[in-house]
């Protein structure tokens, strides 16, 4: 959650700082990929961001294991493009200095992706009580 922002900042201070801006852009996409590198496991898959993960990856595997009619819905797909069409909006805030621009996008951004996370929960939780390996995931 912090890269965004720290995305868009980095490349919003191309009018104070010109193509160094790059360096900071850089940093911060460098950081996403390697975040997850620099910090240990978790201690336990018993909190939310541990369960959104978990029901991501349920959601992948639901064409081998069936998912229950009512997490397939076409909400998913609509959070998505929230997502998406709130990156687009940032990206084109940052293009033409709109302030108004980059909160809105970075905000329906986050909205759609913690929305779609609440969901992959919600997933999860219904999941690990009708599958016994979904339940081993959880320590």
């Amino acid at each position: 959650y912090s890269v965004l922002p720290l995305i868009v900042l980095a490349f919003w201070s191309r009018a104070w700082i010109g193509w160094w801006c790059l360096l900071p852009g850089i940093i911060s996409i460098v950081w996403m990929f390697f975040n997850p590198v620099f910090f240990k496991r978790a201690r336990s898959t018993k909190n939310w961001a541990s369960k959104a993960v978990l029901g991501e990856r349920v959601y992948l595997n639901r064409d081998v294991v069936a998912i229950p009619d009512i997490h397939k819905t076409p909400l998913y797909g609509m959070l998505k493009m929230m997502s998406v069409i709130g990156m687009l909006m940032a990206i084109w805030a940052v293009v033409f200095y709109s302030v108004w621009g980059a909160v809105l996008g970075v905000m329906l951004a986050y909205i759609g992706k913690s929305w779609f996370l609440d969901r992959m929960v919600w997933l999860y939780e219904t999941m690990k009580s009708e599958n016994e390996e979904y339940q081993k995931w959880e320590y």
